[in-house]
């Protein structure tokens, strides 16, 4: 998931770079199925094959392909900001928590899980710790959200006069974002560090081919988005409401589970999981090939 360890070869700022390139790749070509799934989670009424087009495409469901297609990019400049900071900050911060547990805490890891297990447990750890500090990023988050699932909510104003208007109101949900991240970041890097481990019998991580990182990273992904699923459900409705309005997390795992029972936890975990293979694939294929790239330059 994230770049191997630069060795003094790639900068800080051939990283940069690379992975912020990556991410707006990955937005352009991605951020329709993001809003299909925001949107599917967001849906309260029974989702049947004639009420599908109208809670995927909103006013565009009658309308000519092309412009269902464009109407699958609302909130395009936040997610562009929220995505190209989160890749940055990931690839760059895990492997920064990882070396940080590595140099201060190995002992302790290795006592309790033994070499090997210590081994994922920290690489586990680490993206744990990354997950959790994403919190930072929730601002651009919840406005990207609110772009794809409850434009209303704009009346108009500019992102400058929402930042100095709602301040810490982009903050709600912050809890629940830091509840989904921790356990999600914690089975991406944790599932990717066992299959790389004992599946594909790969002992150095940086060393593992292109193959055995697709492997590894769709088992994490697929992992993650799973064990998230529930909590990333919840968050999206906290963010997803007007501004003015404020919701609070328990209401919703009540009202949730009262209406729409326990499988609407998962609502939009199948479009998720669908791009998950080729979705990973690009962004650390592309990573990968970019981040060298930049530093024969930077």
């Amino acid at each position: 998931m994230s770049p191997p360890p630069s060795n003094g070869k790639d900068s800080g700022a051939a990283r940069i770079l690379g992975s912020g390139t990556s991410g707006i790749a990955e937005l352009l070509i991605f951020h329709p199925v993001d809003t299909v799934a925001k949107r599917l989670m967001s849906n309260k009424s029974t989702v049947s094959f004639s009420t599908l087009g109208p809670i995927i495409f909103r006013d565009a469901a009658s309308k000519p392909v092309l412009t269902k297609f464009l109407s699958l990019f609302p909130g395009l400049g936040y997610a562009a900001g929220y995505k190209v900071a989160q890749r940055v900050y990931k690839f760059g911060g895990q492997p920064w928590f990882n070396d940080l547990i590595n140099k201060n805490y190995k002992t302790q890891f290795t006592n309790t899980f033994g070499e090997r297990k210590g081994k994922m447990m920290m690489q586990a750890t680490a993206g744990s710790l990354t997950g959790i500090g994403e919190v930072v990023l929730l601002p651009l988050d919840a406005l990207k959200i609110k772009r794809q699932v409850n434009p209303e909510a704009f009346k108009g104003r500019g992102v400058i006069r929402i930042f100095m208007e709602e301040g810490t109101t982009l903050y709600r949900g912050w809890g629940w974002t830091m509840a989904r991240n921790a356990p999600g970041s914690f089975a991406l890097f944790g599932a990717s560090a066992v299959t790389k481990e004992y599946v594909l019998g790969v002992s150095d991580y940086s060393k593992a081919t292109w193959t055995q990182n697709f492997i590894a990273s769709i088992a994490g992904a697929v992992a993650s988005i799973t064990v998230a699923a529930p909590l990333d459900t919840v968050k999206t409705r906290i963010q997803n409401a007007n501004f003015e309005k404020k919701v609070h997390g328990v209401t919703v795992v009540k009202d949730l589970i009262k209406h729409e029972g326990f499988g609407a936890f998962f609502k939009g975990l199948t479009p998720k999981i669908l791009v998950v293979g080729p979705k990973l694939v690009f962004s650390y294929t592309l990573a990968q090939s970019l981040i060298p790239l930049f530093s024969k330059y930077v």
